[in-house]
C-alpha cells in the first residue's frame, strides 16, 4: 500500500508539472498578426458589434512576482530572455502584431484564460500581471492594456496585442510600429498615469513631431528620391489597406542586458527615423515607368508610406535610391524600381523581406 502510495503521488506530481509547462507554451511562438508557426489564426466569425466602446485597463496595484514560473528565465527559439521582476519604468519601440481565436480560452503564461475581446497583451520579458500604454505613433492613438502573457517570439516585434486592443489602435490589417510605455505601481500609487483627457485612443490626429536642431548631416545624393503625390498630405495614420502575409520567425539575436533599479531600459531596435530630406515633386514619367515593381505596402494616409520608405532606406541604403510613394485614388503606395524582369524584383521581395519583416509583392506597372 505504501508503495502504491508513493506511485500515486509521484503521477500526480508529474501530471502538475506538465500543466505548469503547457500554461507556459500556450503562447508560445507566435508568427506576425497572430496565429503559431503551425496556422494561422484570425479575428473569429461572431465578432461583437461593440468592440469599440470597450474601455481601456484600468491600472491597479498588483503584486510583482520575484518568483516563480513567470518571474524565471526562460529560452525560446534559441533565445534567452530574463523577466523583468521590480517596478522600473520600461520604454520600447517595435512592431506590434495581434492573436485572435487560435488562442481564445487557452491559459496564457500567467494561468489566466487568454480573452481577444478584453484589453490584454503578451510581452516577453514584463512582469506578469502589469500595465502598459501602447501608442500608434502614426495615428495618435493609444491604450493601455494588462500584460498577462508571454510573446510574441519573433525578432523586432516588441508586443502582441489581444484583438479588441489592435482594433482600437486600427492595427488589424497587419504588424506597425508603435510605442509602449509601462505604467508601474508606483506611477498608479501617485496617479502620474493619468492623462488631463483621459486615454486617447480614439483622439484627433497625432501632433507634429518636434524637430531639434542638429548638426548638419551630409546625405548622398541618390538617396534624396522624388515623390509622386496627386493628393494632399493627411495627418498620420498607420495601417495598409491591403493586410500583410505572416512572416515566419527569423533566427533570435542575444537578449538585452536589463537595465538597472529605477531607470528606464530602452529598447532601440527600430528607433524612430528622421525623414529623408524628399521634396515632393509632381509625378513625372520617369518616376512611373512601366515595369516590374516591388510594392512594400499601401497606406490610407502618406505619413505611413513615407515613414516605411525612410526604415527600408535605412534597412536597404543600396535600394533607397528606387523608392517611391505613388499617390492615386486616395492610397499611398510606396514601391521599388523599376526593374528590368520579374525575377530582378523578386530578389528585391526576398532582401525586404529578411531586412524589414514585411510581405511585399510584385506589382507590373504599363
Amino acid at each position: 500500500m505504501a508503495d502504491g502510495a508513493l506511485a500515486s503521488r509521484a503521477l500526480t506530481a508529474c501530471a502538475l508539472a506538465a500543466a505548469l509547462v503547457l500554461a507556459g507554451c500556450a503562447s508560445g511562438p507566435r508568427s506576425s498578426g497572430g496565429g503559431v508557426a503551425s496556422g494561422r489564426d484570425g479575428p473569429g466569425s461572431n465578432i461583437p458589434s461593440d468592440l469599440d466602446r470597450v474601455p481601456d485597463a484600468e491600472p491597479r496595484i498588483e503584486a510583482i512576482r520575484s518568483t516563480g514560473g513567470t518571474s524565471k528565465p526562460y529560452t525560446v527559439l534559441g533565445r534567452g530572455y530574463q523577466p523583468i521582476t521590480d517596478d522600473r519604468p520600461f520604454r520600447e519601440s517595435g512592431i506590434a502584431s495581434w492573436y485572435g481565436r487560435k488562442f481564445h480560452a487557452a491559459s496564457t503564461a500567467s494561468g489566466e484564460p487568454y480573452d481577444m475581446y478584453a484589453m490584454t497583451a503578451a510581452h516577453k520579458t514584463l512582469p506578469l500581471p502589469s500595465y502598459v500604454r501602447v501608442r500608434n505613433p502614426a495615428n495618435g492613438r493609444e491604450v493601455i492594456v494588462r500584460v498577462n502573457d508571454r510573446g510574441p517570439f519573433v525578432d523586432g516585434r516588441v508586443i502582441d496585442l489581444s484583438y479588441t486592443a489592435a482594433l482600437k489602435l486600427d492595427l488589424l490589417r497587419g504588424v506597425a510600429p508603435v510605442e509602449i510605455e509601462r505604467i508601474t505601481n508606483e506611477d498608479i500609487r501617485t496617479g502620474a498615469w493619468r492623462r488631463d483627457a483621459g486615454t486617447a485612443y480614439a483622439a484627433a490626429p497625432a501632433p507634429a513631431p518636434v524637430r531639434v536642431a542638429a548638426a548638419p548631416v551630409a546625405v548622398p545624393s541618390a538617396w534624396v528620391a522624388p515623390v509622386a503625390m496627386t493628393a494632399a498630405a493627411a495627418p498620420a495614420a498607420t495601417m495598409p489597406v491591403a493586410p500583410q502575409t505572416p512572416v515566419m520567425a527569423a533566427a533570435p539575436s542575444e537578449p538585452e542586458a536589463p537595465a538597472g533599479p529605477r531607470e528606464a531600459m530602452v529598447v532601440t531596435d527600430l528607433a524612430p527615423l528622421a525623414p529623408l530630406a524628399a521634396p515632393a515633386a509632381p509625378s513625372t514619367p520617369a518616376s512611373a515607368a512601366s515595369g516590374f515593381w516591388v510594392q512594400l505596402g499601401a497606406f490610407r494616409e502618406r505619413d505611413g508610406a513615407e515613414s516605411l520608405r525612410n526604415q527600408a532606406a535605412r534597412g536597404l541604403p543600396t535600394l533607397a535610391p528606387q523608392l517611391r510613394v505613388f499617390s492615386e485614388a486616395g492610397t499611398h503606395r510606396l514601391q521599388a524600381g523599376p526593374f528590368p524582369s520579374r525575377n530582378a524584383a523578386g530578389e528585391a521581395v526576398t532582401q525586404l523581406r529578411d531586412s524589414l519583416r514585411i510581405a511585399p509583392m510584385v506589382v507590373e506597372r504599363r
